[in-house]
């Protein structure tokens, strides 16, 4: 157990349980309370690292040697700690078969750069597994900020969380409307140039210009990006799929065009 002091939590009916509940359930007190959830120790050793203290931690039996020692990290640096038996944590959880660890953590998003040249805007992205996926790949892609529109998934939920698998913890990711990210990419020193990914139209992904200042849009997996987002795009780009499908799977055709972009700095 942590050299710390933690407070019991014997009932199911613990309102701190219940607030956890209601975080994992509901998107409204996710934005009320600023807070969301991450459970098993892979997250909650990202959540420390990104020195952002956890709100509250809720730890069980099942908890690991390393587990505990996030527990300690957390309770050091003045987070709730509470130790709570591990049928209520099962209850709670969101997943299959838990670690016997869960955090709350503050959705205030990261600072971003003054100055970018390479950034993700997702629009309709409703499907939770993509969104997170999208957020990892992203991150791996050294993107410097994530823009979503208020038609995607929310971001914060525990399935996207998840998938993303650490990325919030890395990356700015801000929820605006179009207009507000069209007017940013313009007003950088050097305007970017956004790009929306549509599979019918536009140039090939490999002869965009994507050394240059770019925003690259990623739309959604059923109908693509929003009327506004298509006409207010600069252009278009395509990834050719000589195999004949119509389209690929959002976070697939995400990391493709995302890594083009590497490609094309790296050489």
């Amino acid at each position: 157990m942590p050299n710390i002091d933690p407070e019991m939590i014997t009932s199911s009916k613990n309102q701190h349980v219940q607030h956890i509940r209601e975080l994992l359930a509901k998107k409204a007190a996710r934005e009320e309370h600023g807070s969301f959830v991450v459970e098993g120790v892979r997250l909650c050793e990202e959540a420390i690292k990104s020195g952002s203290p956890p709100r509250m931690v809720l730890y069980a039996d099942a908890c690991s040697a390393r587990g505990l020692e996030l527990v300690q990290q957390a309770g050091t640096v003045g987070s709730k700690v509470f130790f709570v038996k591990h049928d209520i944590l099962d209850a709670i959880s969101d997943t299959e078969t838990t670690q016997g660890l869960l955090m709350v953590m503050q959705t205030h998003p990261l600072r971003l750069p003054d100055q970018m040249d390479f950034v993700l805007v997702i629009d309709q992205v409703r499907d939770p597994g993509n969104m997170g996926t999208i957020l990892r790949t992203a991150v791996a892609a050294g993107v410097q900020a994530v823009f979503c529109t208020p038609g995607s998934v929310d971001v914060w939920s525990p399935k996207v969380v998840r998938s993303a698998m650490g990325a919030h913890f890395y990356v700015p990711i801000v929820l605006k409307n179009w207009n507000e990210i069209s007017d940013l990419c313009k007003n950088q020193q050097q305007p970017l140039t956004t790009y929306l990914a549509e599979s019918a139209d536009g140039q090939a992904h490999w002869k965009a210009d994507l050394k240059s200042p770019v925003a690259l849009v990623i739309g959604g997996e059923a109908e693509g990006a929003s009327a506004e987002v298509k006409a207010g795009v600069d252009a278009f780009i395509n990834i050719p799929m000589p195999g004949g499908f119509e389209s690929l799977n959002a976070a697939v055709a995400a990391s493709i065009i995302l890594f083009e972009v590497v490609r094309q700095r790296s050489v």
